[in-house]
């Protein structure tokens, strides 16, 4: 019977991923499908539960979001959730995902770093790029300075308003760095086919506690 079922979740798997490769439009319907379920189910206590879960931080097998990396991440989703952002000026909003693993590139925005907190240091986040009007990070490419950016871990809602954006090497790992004094939120994206990376860096003006009002800014 165990044999069965594992037969059947590759053949379903397999099936997934042979829609997903010739259908563009089916694969970013699926991404937005479970970015939007972790989105809206997201809790404080959720948050609370994960934040101690380990996570992947390889940055060598971070690759391009393929049909096979949705098909797997549709079926069988192990992300670990432990916030929300949004950037409203794009309709930009997403789940934070602990670590830089398939399944977790694959619903939302990354943490870059195991030890990063909200509203402290250099808070960095990656996401896959998938065309300018497309999902997870891609709309980044679309912000402007000034525009404000929004993290939550469900106790505290932290604005942030984006002061830099810049195609960089994929070799600017500095970045995410902290710098003394500063406190940062760092969105890291593919540009120029994944030649390069947009970076764009916002820094902290205000903190607040999280209820029904200021945990608007993360709807649609």
């Amino acid at each position: 019977m165990k044999k069965f079922f594992s037969i059947t979740g590759i053949v379903l798997l397999f099936i997934v991923a042979l829609g997903l490769i010739f259908n563009e439009p089916l694969k970013q319907f699926a991404v937005s499908h479970m970015s939007n379920r972790y989105l809206t189910s997201l809790t404080a206590d959720d948050v609370k539960r994960n934040q101690n879960k380990k996570a992947e931080y390889d940055f060598k097998k971070v690759k391009p979001i393929s049909a096979s990396q949705v098909a797997k991440a549709s079926i069988n989703n192990n992300a670990i959730t432990i916030g929300k952002m949004s950037v409203p000026s794009v309709d930009l909003y997403l789940p934070i995902v602990k670590g830089l693993s398939d399944d977790a590139l694959s619903t939302g925005g990354g943490t870059m770093k195991p030890d990063q907190k909200m509203g402290k240091g250099n808070y960095a986040l990656a996401g896959h790029y998938m065309t300018n009007k497309g999902v997870l990070f891609s709309r980044l490419e679309n912000v402007q300075l000034g525009d404000l950016a929004y993290i939550t871990n469900m106790k505290k809602v932290y604005t942030y308003k984006i002061y830099y954006k810049k195609v960089v090497p994929p070799t600017a790992v500095y970045m995410i760095d902290d710098s003394p004094g500063k406190k940062l939120l760092t969105l890291i994206t593919c540009a120029d086919g994944g030649t390069n990376r947009w970076a764009i860096q916002a820094s902290l003006i205000k903190t607040q506690k999280a209820n029904s009002k200021t945990l608007d800014v993360f709807s649609k």
